[in-house]
């Protein structure tokens, strides 16, 4: 047999209605003839149950909270949204056709503000939730290994998106909020932006096998004057970051460039078909140098040209010290590639 519901008057019961308040009371008649107050949670989590089961007792205990503070909740949610949501009788409680419309509102309310907290809790735990990582196309391939191995092996909570794009699109992303944490080659001389220094690296001269620099090691930076070099498109900072290197070794600024290619994988196969020579960043040597075995690769006479590395961030952003941790665990996982590790 059903409960009854003992904190609602017999007569209230009866008639299946709320009778009015007295003017002089919250809620009530001025309610509802009113604009109906914002309910608390606790008196929807109240509705919630009590539409779940169509059992106060059961309600009450299904939410941990006694009968009568649990009728309470719900006689005070009717009394200031000025609707009747049970018909209630010493025998059984039953949703009305206001309670039936407004039960899955409800459930719908509890469960956003569920999810709400669940994210907050979260946000407050290292290393949870996502991050949205941005690389340029000159790192992904040779470093992704090590941060995909290194979120695996120590952050395991993180969901770990990764956008590869050039840098002019990844600042943008960086600056909207759209990403997180960039991995690229600074500096970048962005306002509002942090960098966070891993690594610095060096170039390599990479020819044909039967090139007169071919396997040299103290190729001196002079050579890049009159060399047919190849170069990625428009866009990508390591071809600023090459004709920098050449202009420092004195190319003059309008020197051409014999051809240019999209990625690196293109490039080498075009030096490997002899039509010129290409800079490429040592962490990329074995993966690109390895397809072809008409490549050969020179080292420069000291100090060689090279390029930083670093992750980049929002400055104050609200997972800074999270980030700095992240920057130095991945100090530490690259330390093993052929690059000076710094910061």
């Amino acid at each position: 047999m059903g409960s009854t519901e003992s904190s609602i008057p017999r007569n209230r019961a009866a008639r299946g209605t709320e009778s009015p308040e007295p003017a002089g009371r919250p809620g009530g008649a001025k309610a509802a003839a009113g604009r109906p107050r914002q309910p608390s949670l606790a008196q929807l989590r109240a509705f919630a149950a009590v539409a779940e089961h169509l059992h106060f007792r059961d309600a009450a205990t299904a939410i941990s909270m006694s009968q009568p503070a649990l009728s309470g909740a719900v006689s005070a949610l009717e009394e200031s949204l000025g609707i009747q949501l049970f018909e209630r009788t010493t025998r059984r409680v039953l949703l009305s056709p206001a309670g039936e419309r407004l039960a899955a509102r409800a459930r719908t309310v509890l469960d956003a503000v569920g999810d709400f907290m669940e994210e907050a809790e979260a946000a407050r735990a290292p290393f949870t939730g996502v991050l949205r990582l941005g690389v340029i196309p000159t790192v992904a391939p040779y470093l992704l290994p090590a941060v995909l191995r290194l979120v695996q092996e120590v952050y395991p909570d993180l969901d770990l998106q990764v956008h590869e794009e050039q840098t002019s699109s990844l600042l943008d992303g960086l600056t909207q909020g759209r990403l997180d944490l960039l991995l690229l080659a600074v500096p970048l001389g962005a306002p509002g932006v942090t960098e966070m220094p891993l690594f610095d690296e060096d170039f390599v001269l990479v020819t044909p096998c039967d090139h007169e620099l071919a396997g040299r090691t103290d190729v001196p930076r002079s050579a890049l004057r009159d060399l047919d070099l190849l170069l990625l498109d428009e866009g990508h900072c390591l071809r600023d970051q090459a004709l920098d290197v050449c202009r420092e070794a004195g190319r003059a600024p309008g020197a051409p460039v014999a051809t240019s290619a999209s990625g690196l994988s293109t490039l080498v196969q075009l030096v490997g078909g002899g039509l010129g020579v290409t800079l490429l960043p040592r962490t990329a040597v074995r993966v690109e140098a390895a397809r072809s075995d008409r490549l050969a690769t020179s080292c420069f006479a000291a100090p060689p040209p090279s390029r930083r590395i670093a992750l980049a961030m929002r400055s104050g952003a609200a997972r800074q010290s999270e980030f700095e941790e992240f920057a130095d665990a991945l100090r530490d996982a690259l330390s093993s590639l052929p690059v000076r590790i710094v910061g």
